[in-house]
């Protein structure tokens, strides 16, 4: 009996630790989304097509698709979005269904907050600083963050998804430079805070990107190690949110144009806001 009485104890005070972890986190996710939900102007300027005349053609024809002249320009989106989602390989991708919800405010950040559906319940969240997921909501199987390498990994993923659904945070400016690649397809490269990440842009006649790939750092691959790979995503279902033309649909994975392509995040598009200071 004394020893069920200490195992018993040991289990309340794990579950009183993990409880209390759960609570740091959801706390901690909170506090980012406020801080870049305040990083939207008060009082943005509007967009004029004049802002991109001298842009390579094909990054000018984007800007002309996705912003319509006099919009406000809005850096900053929250998402909502279900789809599927993959913990698998290529050959045994095991799809889950997801919901999400996400904060994207590049250069600063974001915050991607899901959970998978039916099966085992897997919850969390991925930012710039961390990755954590539960399974049950509350036992850790991944809990990753805090180092370079995660860091630089962050920063080329929600870059790209600027593309996607905040247009106006990589118009030419401080940080962001822009440069021909062939007819249809244009480079952005956005520094911030020590780090740099190209993302190409192709987009169709009248200027609506089709596809957006990069070269992202990523220990996605057999062996596990950080590296530079190939790394893109196929866009469509484009619908207008407030001035900006945004893709409703999204697929992205790992090895992008190569016959490795793992489309590991299938994602359709609920509902997209700017939230105001």
């Amino acid at each position: 009996m004394p020893y069920l009485a200490a195992a018993a104890l040991l289990i309340v005070a794990l579950l009183a630790l993990l409880t209390a972890l759960r609570m740091a986190d959801a706390r901690a996710d909170a506090a980012e989304w406020r801080r870049l939900a305040a990083l939207q102007p008060a009082a943005p300027a509007r967009f004029d097509p004049a802002m991109v005349a001298a842009l390579p053609d094909p990054a000018r024809r984007f800007f002309t698709f996705a912003i319509a002249p006099g919009t406000p320009l809005l850096p900053v989106a929250e998402l909502e979005m279900r789809g599927d989602f993959s913990l698998g390989t290529r050959d045994a991708p095991g799809y889950r269904p997801m919901r999400a919800r996400q904060i994207l405010a590049a250069p600063q950040g974001f915050v991607w907050s899901m959970r998978l559906v039916g099966g085992m319940p897997v919850s969390g969240s991925d930012s710039g600083g961390w990755t954590r997921f539960r399974i049950l909501g509350l036992i850790p199987v991944a809990r990753l963050g805090g180092d370079p390498d995660h860091t630089r990994s962050a920063f080329g993923r929600y870059v790209a998804e600027a593309v996607f659904w905040t247009p106006a945070a990589l118009l030419p400016g401080p940080g962001v430079d822009w440069a021909p690649v062939d007819a249809d397809t244009a480079r952005v490269t956005v520094t911030h805070a020590g780090l740099s990440q190209a993302v190409d842009v192709t987009v169709d006649a009248e200027g609506r990107p089709l596809r957006v790939t990069f070269q992202r750092w990523s220990d996605a691959n057999p062996d596990r190690v950080h590296r530079l790979q190939p790394f893109g995503g196929i866009l469509s279902d484009f619908r207008e949110v407030e001035g900006y033309r945004l893709p409703f649909r999204v697929e992205a994975g790992n090895m992008f144009g190569t016959d490795a392509y793992f489309p590991f995040f299938r994602a359709e598009i609920t509902a997209i806001r700017f939230p105001r200071p």
